[in-house]
């Protein structure tokens, strides 16, 4: 397998876990230092509270499609640019982003684990 063809396995298998509800499957490909910047505030979501709102059905995706996804390679790090539409809940509250993203990846032992991600929403273009 290709390392580009790797990585965005690696990409499938975290959107795969956000759907699933796979607090065990996230915490197991993020790093330790993980930070999400979420694409509907801004705030900074360390990977453990990730994990455990996934686990907890406190934050349930029932959308996540990847429209489009680059891959760049430096070495033992890689960054994805996409772009996604998602849908969900947080707690009552339904949520939907159209967004562009960036992940990084780090390849420890052959293996590629997210380090960060962050999302900026798409506006709406104008009529």
């Amino acid at each position: 397998m290709s390392t580009q063809r790797a990585v965005l396995a690696a990409e499938d298998r975290f959107f795969q876990a956000l759907l699933d509800g796979d607090a065990a499957g996230l915490r197991a490909m993020l790093t330790p230092d993980f930070l999400l910047i979420d694409v509907m505030t801004g705030s900074e979501i360390p990977g453990p509270v990730l994990a455990d709102l996934i686990g907890a059905g406190q934050l349930r995706f029932e959308l996540v499609e990847r429209l489009d996804a680059r891959v760049r390679l430096y070495g033992e790090t890689a960054v994805v640019t996409g772009q996604t539409l998602m849908r969900g809940r947080f707690g009552d509250q339904a949520f939907g982003a159209h967004s562009r993203y960036t992940h990084v990846y780090v390849r420890s032992a052959g293996v590629w684990a997210l380090a960060s991600a962050q999302g900026t929403p798409i506006a709406a273009a104008a009529p």
